[in-house]
């Protein structure tokens, strides 16, 4: 019995160890990736097998894109400048994520829509389309660290529309001058370049060299025949949005943490605007509109003079924040907007000679009404709105500026907010912009151009419908 029991012992430690090691070389090797299809979780070490047959790796390599349709079932990663050229058509279902392969200076990723090509990039609130870092987990909030920006680059489209710039043709910044597929502007102010909806642009900016940084979103001579709404530009390294010159309408856009400015314009820009949204970050960024007008000649023709209407432009008090520059010879116009949580208010530059924007604001070219102002520098027309000078402006002629500027500021129904006016700041600093807290639903004139939705409250946000929730990464993390 003794040696029966003996030899069943003998038998089980054997069954053990050979489980234990059938176990582990079951373990020994296998595909260590999570993102992997095969990916085996018993794996510890990696052999080499992971397959990503849902990743499509793009290059350029001078032919661009070709005509194309990515679809929502597999990942495009940029590697490097990828162009779609003139007379290509990228097609990009709902739903689809494009990421940019990490890089600076010349090995920085981006993806440009050249003047004569066509992006069709059509998302919807359930399924927008994500352009983001490779690094980026787009299931989780949490993944990348709050703050971060310049993983890639960004998203660029150019096109045939004119601009006040000699000899009218420009090179978009962010581009090598070397690459000629970087080339806008023209003489088509209807040009079409196809259309953008229902897109997030996150994480974007690298640096190719000497500050020169890519923007979220870069319009450069884009025409009104392109349809461009419901974007977002979210913890950029530069500016969210820039328009160089061109036509473009464009309607809900929203500008998040970005490392400089939220809205910039130049070269003549004179599209529409409608329901503009940006929020700043506690360290980085700066004025919610950079607005100038001219390059090279400074007081070149077309002056930029867009005209936009319910924007929401959300400051950080005490952190030295600007509300908005109009600065080079640039007009424009806000209507129906609110303004709140600036150091600065709204800067008019004055020069000595030549065209300048207060020049612009005497010929009607400059206008901002009905406008609703928060916690901007004092709270009062003398705060709000002042002159900025150049050299050669004598103290009087300053005075009598910004006099006229401070006058127009009751005369066109801007306004002190109501302080009932409800205001809930964020754990990370910024402003709670669910429409309950950032809406004053009544009141103010409705638009009457047929671009714009004819609405009568102030701001981005009617107090209920909050159209920018399910696909931008700020109502991710709980803003709307």
């Amino acid at each position: 019995m003794m040696k029966l029991f003996k030899f069943q012992s003998i038998l089980a430690m054997l069954a053990m160890v050979f489980a234990i090691a059938f176990t582990g070389c079951n373990n020994e090797e296998g595909c260590t990736d999570p993102a992997a299809l095969n990916y085996n979780p018993e794996a510890n070490e990696d052999d080499g097998s992971c397959t990503f047959s849902n990743e499509n790796v793009i290059t350029d390599n001078g032919n661009g894109t070709g005509t194309v349709t990515w679809t929502k079932d597999q990942v495009y990663i940029l590697d490097g400048f990828v162009f779609v050229n003139s007379g290509q058509t990228l097609t990009i279902e709902a739903g689809t994520v494009i990421k940019g392969r990490a890089g600076t200076g010349a090995n920085a990723s981006a993806l440009i829509v050249a003047k004569g090509g066509t992006i069709n990039a059509v998302g919807t609130a359930a399924e927008p389309i994500i352009f983001t870092a490779e690094s980026d987990d787009v299931t989780s909030t949490t993944d990348i660290p709050a703050g971060t920006r310049g993983l890639w680059g960004g998203l660029i489209v150019l096109g045939d529309a004119t601009l006040n710039s000699s000899p009218g043709i420009s090179n978009i910044e962010g581009i090598p001058i070397t690459e000629p597929r970087g080339e806008y502007g023209g003489t088509n102010d209807a040009d079409n370049s196809g259309s953008l909806r229902y897109i997030s642009v996150r994480y974007g900016g690298s640096d190719i060299g000497a500050g020169n940084e890519i923007n979220g979103v870069t319009f450069g001579g884009v025409g009104s025949g392109t349809t461009v709404d419901h974007i977002e530009v979210f913890h950029n390294a530069d500016d969210g949005f820039e328009f160089f010159g061109g036509t473009v309408n464009t309607k809900n856009l929203v500008a998040a943490f970005c490392g400089d400015d939220s809205f910039d314009y130049d070269e003549g820009y004179r599209g529409k605007g409608q329901f503009w949204v940006t929020i700043v970050d506690n360290a980085e960024g700066d004025r919610g509109g950079e607005h100038d007008g001219g390059t090279n000649p400074e007081d070149g023709t077309p002056y930029a003079t867009p005209n936009i209407w319910n924007a929401t432009y959300v400051g950080l008090a005490g952190a030295g924040k600007r509300t908005v520059t109009f600065r080079d010879n640039a007009g424009g116009e806000y209507h129906n907007s609110i303004f709140v949580e600036y150091d600065r208010g709204i800067d008019i530059e004055l020069l000595s000679s030549g065209e300048h924007s207060y020049a612009r604001f005497q010929a009607g070219q400059l206008v901002l009404s009905d406008n609703i102002f928060y916690n901007v520098n004092g709270n009062d027309a003398t705060g709000i709105f002042r002159i900025s000078t150049g050299s050669g402006v004598t103290p009087a002629d300053s005075a009598a500026a910004e006099m006229a500027v401070q006058g127009a500021f009751s005369a066109n129904n801007n306004m002190v907010m109501d302080p009932n006016f409800t205001i809930v700041r964020t754990p990370t600093g910024g402003l709670d912009l669910t429409p309950g807290n950032s809406a004053v639903t009544s009141g103010a004139p409705a638009p009457t151009d047929a671009f714009y939705d004819a609405v009568t409250y102030y701001g981005a946000f009617d107090g209920t419908t909050n159209w920018a929730a399910g696909w931008t990464a700020l109502a991710e993390l709980g803003y709307f």
